[in-house]
C-alpha cells in the first residue's frame, strides 16, 4: 500500500508540472471555435452494450458486474435497426449543427474497428464499424462530428483502478502498467483522428475518477495520477489542428482545452452538484439529458417538457454557450419515440426562433429570473458593436410583468417587436433603463421573444 501511495504522490507532482504549460491555439482551431460558438445546438448520443440491461450507462459500476460477466454483453449487442442516415437526419431536423457520439465509454467497449482492444464492435454479431457509418453520414449531411472518449476504464488492468473512485467491484486484481494505458489511449485516439475524416472535436470524460470527491472546496488539478494530458492534447492538435478539445472534469479548463463544459446545468449554475467551476473565456457547452438518464433506461419516464428544453437552450445561449442534448437509443439501434417527438418539436420551434439563438452571443446581462438576453447582428450586416444590433429579450417566466433592463448600454432603440409575428411592442427608455411589457409564455410558446433593434 505504501508503495502505491508513493507512486501516486510522484505522479501527482508530475501532473502539477504539466499543467503549467501554456497553449496557443492554431488559426484553424480559432476558426473552429468561432463556428462552435455560433452553432449553439448539438446532439449527444450515449449508446453501446451498456444499453442492453436497460439501466443506464453506469450499470457495470452500479451493479458491480465483473469484467468476465460484463464481456458477455458483447455477444448480445446486435443493433440490427441502427441506421446512421436516420440518426443524422433526425439531428439535422431538430436544428442541431453537430453530433457528439460515444466511441468508448467507461466500460471500455470501442464502437469502431480498433486494433488496440478486442472488446469492440467488430467482435459482436453486428460486425460493422459504427463510428465509420456515423462519420460518413455526418460528412454527407453536413453535420460536424465530435467523438466522446472515456479516459477511465472499468475493464482494463493497466488503468490505475486502485487509485480511482469508481469501478472497484469489477473483479480486477492486477496492477498493470499505467504508461501502457496512456500509450493505449494515444493509439486509439490516433486511429479515430486518422481513419474517419475531419473530426470537429474530442469530448473527454472520466478525468474526475482520479480526483477527490467533487465539492466547492476541491482544488483544481488535484489528481492522483499523471494523465499525460498535454501529451494527449498536443497529439490531437497535431493530427487535426482544428479539432476542439473539451474535458468533463468539472473544474477550470486546463491548458490545451478549447471549450468548457457544464454537466446538467447551464453555465454559472450548479443545481446538479457537478459544476463548481467558474465560467471561462473559452466557448461554453451545457450537456443535458431529456429524461434523467444518459444511456437507455427502461424505467426512466421523467421526460422534460418542450418548455424545459427550450429553457435549457435559451439560458445556455444567454450565457453565450451551446446546448448538447442527449438521447440514449435502445439496444437494437432504435431511438425511442419520446426523444424523437421532442427533437422534432425543437426543430419546429427553431424555424421561428432560430435567429435569437444561432450566431448570437450572451447579452450584456447574465440570465435573470424572468429569462435572458442574446445579442445578434442587425439586418444591415453591421458587425456586433459597430452599428446596428438586435437584442433578443427571452421571456421565460409566467406573469413576469414589465421587464426592466437596467444600465442599458444602447443610446437608441430603433424598433421593438415580437419575433414570432413582428407585431410592435412599446418600449420606454429613460435614465439608462429600458422597460418592456412582457407577454406570458405558454406550453406551446414557452419563450416570448421581444426583438430590440438597437444602436
Amino acid at each position: 500500500m505504501k508503495k502505491h501511495l508513493a507512486l501516486a504522490a510522484l505522479l501527482y507532482v508530475s501532473a502539477q508540472t504539466s499543467f503549467a504549460q501554456t497553449y496557443t491555439p492554431s488559426p484553424q482551431n480559432e476558426k473552429a471555435r468561432e463556428w462552435f460558438t455560433n452553432a449553439k445546438f448539438g446532439l449527444f448520443i450515449h449508446w453501446g452494450p451498456f444499453s442492453i440491461p436497460g439501466d443506464g450507462e453506469w450499470v457495470m459500476n452500479n451493479r458491480n458486474i465483473t469484467v468476465k460477466n460484463y464481456t458477455r454483453l458483447e455477444k448480445f449487442f446486435n443493433p440490427i435497426d441502427f441506421d446512421a442516415h436516420t440518426w443524422v437526419a433526425l439531428a439535422k431536423s431538430a436544428g442541431m449543427k453537430y453530433i457528439t457520439l460515444i466511441t468508448r465509454h467507461h466500460d471500455g467497449f470501442s464502437m469502431w474497428d480498433t486494433k488496440y482492444s478486442d472488446f469492440n464492435i467488430m467482435h459482436t454479431p453486428y460486425k460493422k464499424d459504427i463510428v465509420r457509418m456515423m462519420a460518413d453520414e455526418c460528412h454527407k449531411q453536413g453535420i460536424k462530428l465530435f467523438l466522446y472518449y472515456s479516459l477511465l476504464d472499468w475493464r482494463r488492468d493497466d488503468y490505475s483502478w486502485w487509485t480511482g473512485r469508481t469501478g472497484q467491484g469489477t473483479g480486477r486484481t492486477v496492477h498493470g502498467d499505467w504508461n501502457h494505458y496512456i500509450q493505449f489511449m494515444k493509439n486509439q485516439l490516433t486511429e479515430l483522428l486518422t481513419n474517419y475524416g475531419s473530426i470537429a472535436g474530442i469530448w473527454f470524460d472520466g478525468y474526475w475518477d482520479q480526483m477527490a470527491e467533487e465539492s466547492k472546496d476541491r482544488k483544481d488539478n488535484d489528481v492522483r495520477v499523471d494523465w499525460h494530458i498535454r501529451e494527449i492534447y498536443d497529439l490531437i492538435h497535431k493530427l487535426q489542428p482544428q479539432c476542439l478539445i473539451g474535458n468533463n472534469h468539472h473544474m477550470t479548463p486546463l491548458p490545451g482545452e478549447d471549450f468548457q463544459m457544464f454537466e446538467q446545468d447551464v453555465p454559472g449554475e450548479n443545481t446538479s452538484g457537478l459544476s463548481f467551476q467558474k465560467i471561462s473565456a473559452l466557448p461554453l457547452e451545457t450537456c443535458a439529458t431529456i429524461n434523467n438518464s444518459w444511456g437507455f433506461n427502461i424505467t426512466d419516464t421523467t421526460y422534460k417538457t418542450p418548455a424545459q428544453l427550450v429553457g435549457l437552450l435559451v439560458k445556455s445561449a444567454g450565457n453565450g454557450g451551446n446546448l448538447l442534448l442527449n438521447i440514449g437509443p435502445m439496444p437494437n439501434g432504435e431511438i425511442q419515440p419520446e426523444f424523437i417527438e421532442r427533437l422534432h418539436w425543437m426543430g419546429h420551434w427553431l424555424e421561428t426562433y432560430g435567429p435569437a439563438i444561432y450566431h448570437t452571443k450572451g447579452g450584456y446581462l447574465r440570465p435573470q429570473k424572468w429569462g435572458c438576453l442574446t445579442l445578434g447582428e442587425g439586418d444591415d450586416g453591421d458587425k456586433q458593436g459597430a452599428g446596428g444590433e438586435k437584442l433578443y429579450v427571452h421571456v421565460l417566466k409566467q406573469n413576469a410583468g414589465t421587464i426592466r433592463l437596467e444600465q442599458f448600454p444602447y443610446a437608441t432603440i430603433k424598433k421593438a417587436y415580437m419575433l414570432k409575428d413582428r407585431s410592435p411592442v412599446t418600449v420606454t427608455l429613460h435614465d439608462d433603463v429600458a422597460e418592456i411589457p412582457a407577454q406570458s409564455p405558454t406550453a406551446d410558446d414557452p419563450d416570448r421573444v421581444v426583438v430590440l433593434e438597437v444602436k
